[in-house]
């Protein structure tokens, strides 16, 4: 049965520094039991803060980056190597100076590659390499993440999905093109709610005073209709970290 755990960290820096420790050690543990292990990344200042934490930790290469398969729960839909995009900011703070292996990185699609302008077959698309590797232990066509990594914003968005939008909404769908959203850029890529359902761990990491009403509201259990934030679980856990402003 899943369970929700919430940890509280005196400020930002131990939230990142610790959330990293927790990363390295849930990686090594999965590989330890089956060899490899895969991790969902986030974008954001805390999440990319998370990974330059890996990056810097003694502990880092206890993790045989060689085996760890990559993706991304949401993206913003820019052209390869704009510094807005996860994937940019991703690589620059963690993927560049590990081993990673390239064909086990799986970023989602940018725009003006393949697929042009249009976001919606760009989530086709990566709704169908999330299918190739999807596990038999799940319900949805996806890989039973590791950990699912997640911020929030501070009206309760959590990856890309928006209050009172369609698809916090989607119940079929695993990869949706988000458009009109309320903060630029207006069109994204986001894992729906049954996809990040999936995961094994997610990890909702959090810092700063104006999160602290979206982190109570979805923890009180809201609709996720009006906070997405409080739709995110994992199947063996959900962990919420937190700084002592967010937690406020």
């Amino acid at each position: 049965m899943s369970r929700t755990d919430v940890v509280v960290a005196d400020n930002s820096d131990v939230l990142t520094a610790s959330t990293a420790a927790r990363l390295i050690t849930r990686l090594v543990d999965a590989q330890t039991a089956r060899g490899a292990a895969s991790v969902v990344l986030t974008g954001g200042g805390t999440g990319i803060e998370v990974l330059r934490q890996v990056r810097h930790s003694p502990a880092r290469d206890a993790v045989d980056w060689s085996r760890v398969d990559v993706y991304w729960g949401d993206e913003r839909f820019l052209p390869d190597g704009d510094p807005e995009r996860n994937e940019t900011q991703a690589r620059e703070a963690l993927l560049d100076h590990v081993g990673v292996d390239p064909e086990r990185v799986h970023p989602m699609a940018p725009s003006g590659g393949k697929f042009g302008n249009e976001a919606d077959e760009a989530a086709a698309h990566y709704a169908e390499v999330l299918a190739t590797t999807a596990a038999g232990d799940t319900e949805t066509a996806v890989p039973a993440f590791d950990v699912l990594l997640l911020g929030i914003g501070e009206e309760g968005h959590t990856a890309s999905l928006f209050p009172h939008t369609p698809y916090v909404q989607e119940s079929q769908r695993t990869v949706v093109g988000v458009h009109d959203c309320p903060k630029p850029p207006p069109t994204r890529i986001s894992l729906t709610l049954p996809a990040i359902r999936a995961a094994s761990e997610v990890w909702l990491v959090v810092a700063g005073a104006g999160k602290a009403e979206a982190v109570s509201a979805a923890l009180a259990g809201s609709d996720p209709v009006e906070i997405p934030a409080a739709g995110p679980r994992g199947r063996e856990r959900t962990l919420w970290l937190l700084d002592r402003e967010a937690a406020g």
